[in-house]
């Protein structure tokens, strides 16, 4: 009689350990279980199942945000909940990979509590993405000034991208200038307007509806600053209280040492700045005491080299030199409220080990100035794509048509197939 094999349905160990592997640690939860497993297991292993599964979604390929200043007005607004593409640039492996999850930094409901171990650290390493970083790109990169945190830990900021590696970048009286051709400009972009009135008096009512929320008294004689798009300081020009409107543009050479490279020997200011060129891995800099200031931090934070002056004379890694050669690539972001954002014009460079992903999709926008719950919804901000410099139109409606569809096939066909009662 031939032997009949064993078939106690356990796979080997070996193989149970690849399974997991190449299911990101999926597959214990999702194969079947030989006992009848209790309520309290069933709970624990589908919420350890959504924390993994929604783990593996954020890190890999889209994570939500929210904005929580103006520096993007009028493009992305202050209540805007963003989704955000990881794969559009290639998703950045975690270099701190040991976190509780869903959170960034520190522990929720605390303030300094690390949410994090550096017990493991990673090299950067991204994953290949469906493109390039673009000009005028709305990208979420980690701020790069935070040096007491792991480069994936520190804060995330949302700018424009208005240089890139290669570019020469300058501004010109606010007039953004790549390779010295005018940029686009984004078409709600704001800038600082020196309102002046026979009166001292806007009614906020007005000014609500005309979505200007950043106002401020700035003289007794009726002087206001505003942050306003073109459209609007046209619109504000024809209020009959209004004398003036105009551009709160800094001169030329009037230097400001909150502005990169923060020495007091540039000459430098928010409005007038460069020209500046934005580092391309393999490119070679000749290095010298009036340049020194402006590629010092990349050298040294960025590129993990040391870097110091002795009698005039530049030593990188123990060795006097005149040049250098970046092993990064580097970017140059900017709000579109140009007035009232902290960018790079005041800290400079964005290593691409910091690039985070890409701004896509509007799901959700809330009004903090609203007050009345049934206008505190921009609904017509909602299901929006981020286009470039644009935002298109909602697609709310189109969403509701098509769940209201699903819900009523679902109920005509539970109806349909309800079995009638026997007599």
């Amino acid at each position: 009689m031939a032997k009949k094999e064993a078939t106690s349905g356990k796979k080997p160990l070996w193989v149970l350990i690849v399974l997991s592997v190449i299911t990101f640690g999926l597959y214990p939860l999702l194969r079947k279980s030989e006992k009848k497993k209790s309520p309290l297991r069933e709970w624990t292993d589908a919420i350890l199942f959504a924390v993994i599964a929604a783990t593996i979604i954020r890190t890999f390929f889209i994570e939500a945000f929210t904005i929580p200043t103006p520096s993007m007005e009028k493009s992305l607004l202050v209540g805007d909940f963003l989704f955000v593409s990881k794969v559009s640039y290639g998703a950045r492996v975690p270099m701190t990979p040991i976190s509780f999850p869903f959170a960034h930094h520190t522990m929720p409901f605390t303030e300094s509590t690390k949410a994090y171990s550096e017990l493991i650290k990673l090299p950067y390493y991204r994953l290949p993405g469906l493109g390039e970083v673009k000009h005028g790109d709305c990208v979420v990169f980690n701020y790069p000034m935070e040096d007491f945190r792991p480069t994936d830990k520190k804060e995330n900021y949302i700018k424009r991208c208005v240089g890139l590696p290669g570019d020469t970048l300058q501004v010109k009286q606010a007039q953004l200038f790549i390779n010295s051709n005018a940029a686009e400009n984004p078409i709600n972009s704001q800038l600082a307007y020196i309102v002046k009135t026979n009166d001292g008096y806007f009614n906020p009512d007005v000014l609500r509806k005309m979505n200007i929320n950043e106002c401020y008294a700035i003289s007794n004689q009726g002087d206001f600053m505003m942050f306003l798009t073109n459209e609007n300081a046209e619109i504000i020009k024809t209020f009959s209280n209004v004398t003036s409107v105009v551009p709160d543009i800094k001169k030329e050479h009037e230097g400001n040492v909150d502005i990169f490279p923060n020495i007091a020997a540039s000459d430098w200011n928010v409005d007038n700045f460069g020209p500046l060129y934005i580092p391309k891995a393999g490119t070679v800099v000749q290095l010298n005491m009036g340049n020194i200031p402006l590629w010092k931090r990349l050298i040294v934070m960025y590129e993990n080299n040391t870097c110091e002056v002795k009698d005039s004379t530049i030593f990188i890694n123990g060795k006097a030199t005149t040049s250098y050669t970046f092993k990064k690539d580097y970017y140059f972001m900017m709000g579109d409220n140009r007035h009232n954002s902290a960018d790079s014009r005041f800290w400079g460079f964005v290593p691409m080990d910091h690039i985070v992903g890409k701004a896509v999709f509007i799901w959700l926008s809330l009004d903090a100035n609203e007050t009345n719950i049934f206008k505190k919804i921009r609904f017509s901000r909602m299901f929006t794509f981020v286009q470039g410099y644009n935002i298109s139109n909602s697609y709310f409606i189109y969403f509701m048509i098509l769940m209201g569809g699903i819900y009523g096939f679902n109920y005509y066909r539970k109806k349909k197939g309800a079995k009638p009662a026997k007599k």
